[in-house]
């Protein structure tokens, strides 16, 4: 073993002109609030700053980026490397025309409530989606009939060796819940595409949005937001529910009795707990009707006892 890897990681990584933290805790900032530290936590100060440690960090040292943590497991070993988390200089928005330039690091409810105060519809389905741009661009994300390929433009990545790149909506590889763009591209901001509208009747559709969610989602519970996605043409929580899994309890990991489709963290559930539920969810919907359900929820990081490397093992 060489003697770079007896060095804490802190100590390899360039200088920066934002906050690096040591040993920074994950349960506090993912919804599910469970998982162990990050090694590194890295906090960039702007875009340059990002591409800036991108291409000075040494090569061997992985990279993850994380929103609010709203659809992420991270395992209870923790995360080796640095953990990029982007904050307020990256949650701008900013109304030009019809369009809406948003940060990565800006909400989507956030987003749809800009486009609401400036007269612009069709983003209202973002007030529906917990999380941030840059996990919409990511997941191309998507609720109550449009996702992001319908409204997006143009999407700006920094890719593992910093180099910036401006990429239009057809570059991007975009179909249901999936983006070809790689897994070690960051997105840093998106421009979308609004349409001048009533401001009172772009309220009322995102009411309409809010209301729905908080009477069929468990939105005050520890959760992660849609766990499976949708095996088309059936929906994730009808053959879950089907295959007898409402309620289906693992240590104090459940699935949601409001709707199956969602794991919720009891109290004090471990993020194994949660997988382990996933996971046995799967195994049944799998026996029940022959659908092998892919996870939607991103799973990273070490399970205790070993050492995982790479994303969504």
């Amino acid at each position: 073993m060489t003697a770079a890897r007896h060095t804490p990681i802190i100590d390899r990584l360039p200088k920066v002109r934002g906050k690096l933290r040591e040993g920074a805790s994950l349960a506090k900032v993912t919804w599910f609030q469970v998982g162990g530290p990050a090694d590194v936590m890295f906090r960039p100060a702007d875009a340059e700053d990002l591409a800036q440690f991108l291409r000075d960090k040494p090569g061997e040292i992985p990279v993850y980026v994380i929103g609010v943590g709203s659809n992420l497991l991270v395992r209870d070993g923790g995360l080796r490397g640095v953990v990029v988390r982007l904050g307020r200089p990256f949650s701008a928005v900013t109304v030009l025309g019809d369009e809406i330039h948003a940060g990565a690091g800006a909400l989507d409810g956030n987003v749809a409530r800009a486009a609401q105060e400036a007269g612009l519809g069709g983003l209202e389905f973002l007030s529906g989606i917990p999380g941030t741009i840059g996990g919409a661009l990511r997941m191309n994300a998507g609720a109550y009939g449009r996702d992001m390929h319908d409204v997006l433009i143009r999407a700006e990545a920094i890719d593992s060796h910093g180099n910036i790149h401006d990429l239009a909506v057809n570059e991007m590889g975009l179909s249901y819940r999936h983006c070809d763009i790689p897994d070690d591209w960051i997105f840093t901001k998106a421009i979308l595409r609004a349409a001048t509208d009533d401001k009172a009747e772009i309220a009322r559709r995102m009411t309409e949005i809010n209301d729905a969610r908080n009477t069929s989602q468990p939105v005050r519970s520890k959760t992660g937001g849609s766990t499976f996605a949708n095996p088309t043409p059936q929906r994730a929580w009808e053959v879950i529910d089907a295959a007898g899994c409402r309620g289906l309890t693992i240590g104090e990991a459940q699935i949601s009795p409001l709707h199956c489709n969602f794991m919720i963290n009891l109290g004090n559930a471990s993020a194994q707990d949660l997988e382990n539920l996933g996971d046995e969810v799967r195994k049944r919907v799998m026996a029940h009707s022959g659908i092998d359900l892919r996870w939607e929820i991103r799973r990273i990081g070490d399970r205790l006892g070993q050492s995982i490397v790479g994303k969504d093992a």
